[in-house]
């Protein structure tokens, strides 16, 4: 597969930084991190999952892509709160989502992000492979999780993502 079916911003944002990385098509209606995992045989602790969050009762309000691994769940209530100095912080929906990053939930990817703080989750970088969202729901890119340091604006961070318990990874 070529970058051809990458978010264009996605596929520019590899290339001007030298990430190397694979490209899958995936069908959209299997972009979602546990079907996508089930269908094409990845594991949850394979997967990345990009997510915006955003700050409340804020004007305007803040924002942060966080990247966590799918056998983790994202830290908001205290790592993300902390890291936006805001009191209260949350999953921004979809709508949000397309209009901070330009790209689909079920395809939000760290790479093309600008202009606002990336936040990769220390597991994810333990990890020998990822494979994380192109920018849409019709592709994912698989990487070696250290080539996300090579994207501007990305920061590592301890403790950004807490365990799933067994039940939960699937949610």
């Amino acid at each position: 597969m070529t970058d051809t079916i990458l978010l264009p911003a996605v596929a520019d944002a590899l290339a001007a930084h030298g990430v190397r990385h694979e490209v899958l098509e995936c069908s959209p209606e299997l972009a979602d991190t546990a079907e996508f995992c089930e269908h094409y045989g990845f594991t949850l602790d394979q997967a990345a999952n990009t997510i915006l969050v955003s700050s409340r009762k804020l004007d305007p309000p803040r924002y942060a892509v966080c990247v966590v691994l799918g056998t983790t769940r994202l830290d908001v209530n205290s790592s993300v709160r902390g890291l936006l100095d805001v009191k209260r912080a949350s999953f921004a929906d979809a709508e949000t989502t397309v209009a901070q990053t330009g790209m689909l939930v079920g395809g939000v990817t760290a790479a093309g992000i600008e202009d606002l703080p990336i936040y990769v989750d220390r597991a994810v970088l333990d990890a020998p492979r990822v494979v994380m969202g192109g920018g849409n729901r019709s592709s994912k890119i698989v990487l070696a999780p250290a080539e996300l340091l090579k994207l501007p604006g990305v920061e590592v961070v301890d403790g950004l993502a807490t365990p799933r318990e067994p039940a939960e990874q699937l949610d």
